[in-house]
């Protein structure tokens, strides 16, 4: 290699070591990052919740009848999906079951045949047929026909004894999951009554705030009160989030008016809708049944995922660049704090936290500490 070969190859050279070098550390660093912002946030949500107990006793006695609420729900649903699967083991079991007993009957009846056709070419004993037949090429043919038959019986004889054991085997496991299922569906009616409990503590605790509530004047002051309770949160976001790492893909800026919505519904409350009291909607309601799926419209990391006033079990997922989407009323939530999502991941179900009077999903866009019409950024209608 030339010297001026070996000149233009050293550039190469040196950005190979700096990309391979740095990577553990990279990542190490990255790790390090992402611990430092959960245990971060996690501490603001804490102290959030501490201060929420202290403050106000009746909004902390529906924080908890909702969370309790979700918690029989993730258990029900749990019971739900194992009882779904015991189900779909027995039925395997079934026709497996089926099948062998189908088998069983096969072998019996070649094993019937076999016997008949033994009875019938024995009423000749061997040395009888041996001192009176003149052809050895016959004879020969007639012991191996015997031997066809004695070995036929023997092989029906051990595939029925095979599927004898195999059909006590699968009685025994048919009686296990059995067994199984009662437990499980007794567990599950248990879990639906705990579910409907919880229901019952929340409509308790909601109907007492809405006693103390009393006056139009009253409810604005409360809606005052969550509206800088959410920007408290927020800013306290945008603080411990600030120069964090954007997710992959394209920014979130460049997918405006591509995104998919969260879910389909009917509209209830548009963006920049009055809510009286001088007070607007910072980003818009959707009507959908309880349970819905609520889907992450694009990839980012979840900064918040606990109960807020006035917006109940809530949401958030930092996208980069400055930008956040918000999703409140949620009856369940899937992913806590740090978590990375993907674009079309479940991340929640539609409910009525928050104390709304009926399953709809909130939705808020957020460009620093500007709400944005979130029609602008989804494409079409969420209907």
């Amino acid at each position: 290699m030339t010297p001026r070969n070996r000149l233009c190859w050293l550039p190469c050279l040196v950005a190979v070591l700096v990309c391979a070098g740095p990577q553990p550390a990279a990542a190490a660093d990255k790790e390090a990052e992402l611990a430092g912002l959960k245990e971060r946030i996690g501490r603001l949500q804490r102290d959030m919740q501490q201060d929420l107990s202290r403050r106000d006793r009746l909004a902390a006695a529906l924080r908890d009848a909702e969370r309790e609420v979700a918690a029989a729900r993730s258990r029900l649903d749990r019971a739900t999906r194992e009882l779904a699967l015991t189900d779909g083991r027995l039925e395997t079991l079934a026709g497996q079951q089926a099948e062998t007993r189908r088998a069983l009957a096969t072998q019996r009846r070649a094993l019937a045949g076999a016997l008949r056709a033994a009875y019938l070419a024995g009423r000749e004993e061997h040395l009888k047929l041996l001192l009176s037949q003149r052809d050895p090429a016959r004879l020969g043919r007639l012991f191996t026909y015997y031997g066809y038959l004695g070995r036929a019986r023997a092989g029906a004889i051990e595939g029925i004894e095979a599927s004898l054991v195999r059909l006590t085997e699968l009685e025994e496991q048919l009686t296990e999951e059995r067994i199984l299922r009662a437990g499980q569906q007794s567990l599950r009616e248990r879990e639906l009554l705990a579910l409907e409990e919880a229901r019952g503590q929340r409509k308790q605790a909601l109907g007492a705030m809405n006693a103390r509530i009393g006056s139009n004047q009253a409810a604005l002051a409360g809606l005052r009160r969550e509206a800088q309770a959410l920007e408290k949160l927020l800013e306290a976001l945008r603080r411990e989030t600030a120069g964090g790492s954007a997710p992959a893909g394209q920014p979130f800026a460049r997918v405006k008016g591509r995104l998919p919505w969260p879910v389909k519904g009917r509209v209830t409350a548009n963006f920049g809708q009055s809510r009286g009291g001088g007070l607007r909607w910072n980003g818009i309601a959707i009507a959908a049944d309880r349970g819905t799926a609520v889907s992450a419209p694009y990839a980012g990391k979840v900064v918040y995922s606990d109960w807020l006033p006035g917006l109940g079990l809530l949401l958030i997922i930092d996208h980069g660049g400055g930008y956040m989407t918000l999703y409140g009323h949620n009856e369940q939530l899937y992913k806590a704090v740090g978590e990375a999502v993907s674009a079309g991941e479940t991340i929640a179900t539609v409910g009525d936290s928050g104390g709304r009077g009926r399953p709809e999903l909130y939705l808020e866009v957020r460009r620093g500490k500007v709400p944005e019409d979130p029609r602008r950024w989804f494409r079409g209608s969420p209907r």
